[in-house]
């Protein structure tokens, strides 16, 4: 996983005064960042930028996310924010762990089209968080999607229902960061194992996207619709073979395949039919795929 920074004065030093979240450490992800991984992110030049735009995207304390809505959702629905499992406040969810509406009062700083931060927009709980078979989390809001519409002008961005394809120009945007990677789907893992976890049917970018620490969470963002396909979560940072911070990639067969530099989304298609009335998450809706506790 591209971790949560560590350490709000490591941040500080690397957004600038008065500019960084406060941060959490983890073990790996696009979240908590170990110092190497920090200095490196500070020393990469800026990825090139395309059409897809800030507006809809939050920066947590230690990570990404995005204001998502599916296509059913209703502008008096509570919205709903979606990050990484492994981003939640309460420590990364064990393997065949599932947390489900658990109250929670986390604060999300909400970015226009240009990155600038607008507002904060607040968690009543958390509606769903796993790292088993993929790694999400969605929180559900105390401000509606109408609400935020009114008061700052910026829409929640749609989940697509389809399966992303390979070859499909995408956008990596950290509100963290306030940066875009963009680059194209190259293919996908059969099984994506990473310390104790294991993801199935996990994303894999082309190299052009050399996310980094403070990533994880981010909203993959088809080129082309702009809608949510996939959640940025994790990378293989130095080539180790299925360890914390480089997972490795499992065939049908059991083939493991390491990709030292090459980063991974988890899809998102699979978690639209779970979403009901009122931005409930019902996970024995017909179609829903997500993992149960």
């Amino acid at each position: 996983m591209n971790k949560p920074l560590v350490g709000a004065f490591l941040a500080a030093l690397l957004l600038g005064a008065g500019a960084a979240p406060a941060t959490a450490a983890g073990p790996a992800g696009h979240a908590a960042e170990a110092a190497p991984q920090a200095e490196k992110a500070a020393t990469q030049s800026p990825p090139t930028t395309r059409a897809v735009s800030f507006a809809g995207t939050v920066a947590l304390s230690n990570c990404s996310g995005s204001v998502v809505r599916s296509p059913l959702s209703a502008p008096t629905d509570p919205a709903l924010v979606l990050s990484n499992g492994h981003c939640l406040e309460t420590g990364f969810p064990g393997p065949g762990e599932v947390v489900v509406n658990r109250p929670s009062t986390r604060a999300f700083t909400l970015l226009n089209a240009s990155g600038r931060g607008v507002g904060t927009l607040r968690a009543n709980k958390i509606a769903y968080g796993t790292m088993t078979d993929t790694d999400l989390s969605l929180y559900e809001l105390t401000s509606s999607y109408r609400q935020i519409e009114d008061r700052y002008g910026i829409r929640a961005l749609e989940l697509d229902t389809a399966r992303p394809v390979a070859g499909t120009a995408i956008t990596v945007a950290s509100g963290y960061w306030k940066r875009t990677y963009s680059c194209s789907v190259d293919g996908f893992a059969h099984r994506l194992k990473e310390g104790r976890w294991t993801w199935k049917d996990s994303v894999r970018y082309t190299p052009e996207c050399r996310t980094i620490g403070g990533t994880s969470g981010s909203p993959v963002i088809d080129d082309a619709t702009g809608k949510v396909v996939a959640v940025n979560n994790t990378g293989n940072e130095s080539g180790q073979r299925c360890t914390d911070n480089n997972p490795c990639e499992v065939d049908e067969n059991g083939r493991v395949t390491v990709r030292e530099g090459i980063n991974y989304a988890q899809q998102t298609y699979t978690m639209v039919p779970c979403i009901g009335a009122g931005s409930a998450i019902d996970l024995n809706r017909e179609g829903c795929a997500l993992p149960k506790p």
